[in-house]
């Protein structure tokens, strides 16, 4: 996996803010109709596993594995959109998560089993 710095998630958010705003679609972009269309695409990327068994959703096919890349895209691009009319900084928002998660999950109560600790 490509790592992606703040600084290109900077890049990314610019662009699709001017992308946006060249098109005069910022009166369309809430971040309630945003979300919306997050969850519309992330639906579209269910699509492409849903009848797939586990070990075939690992091997997928090269224009299979490209329709996922622009799925994938579309949902950071409204992720992002949405961070962005938000003002939210989703590199924090990340690791702040993580770290909860971290505490939620200790590594010696969860390893190798898919229960949350609270449930053991």
């Amino acid at each position: 996996m490509t790592s992606m710095s703040n600084d290109s998630l900077e890049q990314l958010r610019f662009r699709l803010a001017k992308f946006a705003k060249v098109r005069d679609w910022d009166q369309f972009h809430s971040p309630k109709n945003l979300s919306m269309a997050l969850i519309a695409e992330a639906a579209e990327l269910v699509e492409h596993f849903q009848w797939l068994s586990e070990a075939q959703s690992n091997q997928l096919s090269p224009d299979k594995l490209k329709a996922v890349s622009y799925e994938l895209a579309d949902v950071l691009i409204y992720l992002i959109r949405i961070a962005d009319k938000l003002d939210i900084d989703l590199i924090a928002a990340a690791n702040t998560k993580i770290q909860i998660n971290e505490t939620r999950y200790p590594a010696e109560l969860v390893k190798g089993d898919a229960r949350r600790a609270s449930q053991k």
